[in-house]
């Protein structure tokens, strides 16, 4: 039995699901969710805060500001309560209550900010208020986990190798689409890796990320108002947008078989089971998904019914609808241009995209 004088130092990163009995598709679910942060985030923020230390931006006084829909947040909140900073996480209305309370209970202050941005939603509007709070006060440090290189290094150095280790033959790997650092990290590693992998991005109905047109999103994690700046659509074989209501019947479905998982963890499943339809029926490969966290943070949205309805009106409980958000879609997706890395508070920690 381990014995940990840290929460970073716990962290279970060999675990699969094999949802082949739930889902009746030949697919490996990679859980995330087993360290005291609960979430795939905790590798990316280890790093950054890591990375920061190391150059001495980050110091004794010093304060964290992160813009996070919540997991990344409730990662930096323990980090910084471990390492004696403080820290405040930037959300909006979206950010479970849970999620809230999680970073609250650590010390962490919460902003939430009410009104999205004309151009970037919600995404735009908390990196406004993250730029105009470390322009006022020089004692916030602004890990930038939208242009930070080690948020995607984390995930090549670690995720993906552990991966390889399991799946020696592995053909196919989903990754949902956030900031893209999980996405990145992966797609980099498995690029130069000793057989062809094909690298699935899985995203939100209503994200800007792969050329769509925003609409509004209610389920955090997976999805972005500004494209990310991250993100190469070179190192991306192929990707499936997902409608939310999917998306909810998906987790609801792993939840009968006892899976409790989050929203993003539905949407990756829903996107991998769409595409292994499509691409290798007859369940020939080796398939995984990557599932970035649990399910506890989402029963007052996701698992709660009256939300659910109030949101989506049966779609969710109808089998083989699209809740009017169009089916989920499989495709290529075309390159975009004309976007730049977002600014940063902080010199020197990933100021503009990661090397591509």
């Amino acid at each position: 039995m381990p014995v940990i004088t840290s929460p970073q130092e716990f962290n279970t990163d060999d675990l699969y699901v094999d949802l082949r009995p739930v889902l009746g598709t030949a697919l490996h679910l990679k859980c995330e969710g087993f360290n005291f942060a609960g979430s795939v985030k905790l590798k990316a923020a280890a790093a950054m805060v890591a990375a920061a230390e190391r150059s001495g931006v980050l110091r004794e006084g010093s304060v964290l500001v992160e813009s996070s829909s919540g997991n990344l947040g409730v990662a930096l909140a323990m980090i910084a309560a471990d390492r004696g900073y403080g820290f405040l996480c930037v959300t909006d209305a979206r950010c479970n209550v849970g999620t809230r309370r999680l970073m609250e209970a650590m010390g962490a202050e919460v902003h939430s900010v009410d009104r999205p941005d004309a151009e970037g939603g919600y995404l735009g509007a908390r990196l406004r208020y993250v730029r105009d709070l470390c322009a006022a006060d020089a004692r916030y440090v602004w890990l930038n986990q939208y242009t930070n290189p080690y948020n995607a290094l984390a995930h090549q150095h670690t995720t993906a190798p552990a991966i390889a280790r399991q799946f020696p033959d592995l053909d196919v790997l989903f990754v949902g689409a956030g900031t893209t650092g999980t996405l990145m990290g992966c797609a980099r590693y498995f690029r130069q890796w000793t057989r062809p992998v094909t690298v699935v991005a899985v995203d939100a109905a209503g994200s800007v990320t792969f050329g769509g047109p925003p609409r509004t999103r209610m389920i955090p994690g997976l999805g972005a108002g500004v494209r990310p700046p991250q993100l190469d659509h070179s190192l991306v074989d192929d990707v499936v947008i997902v409608p939310e209501p999917e998306t909810v019947r998906t987790c609801h479905e792993l939840a009968a078989a006892g899976f409790l998982f989050g929203g993003s963890t539905g949407t990756v499943v829903a996107g991998a089971r769409r595409w292994l339809a499509a691409h290798r029926p007859g369940a020939a490969g080796t398939a995984v998904a990557i599932s970035p966290d649990l399910g506890e943070r989402y029963l007052d949205t996701v698992y709660q019914e009256s939300w659910v309805r109030s949101v989506y009106g049966d779609a969710p409980y109808a089998a083989g609808t699209d809740g009017g958000d169009g089916a989920a879609e499989v495709g290529r997706a075309a390159p975009e241009e004309g976007y730049g890395p977002a600014e940063q508070c902080t010199l020197g920690l990933g100021a503009g995209s990661a090397a591509r």
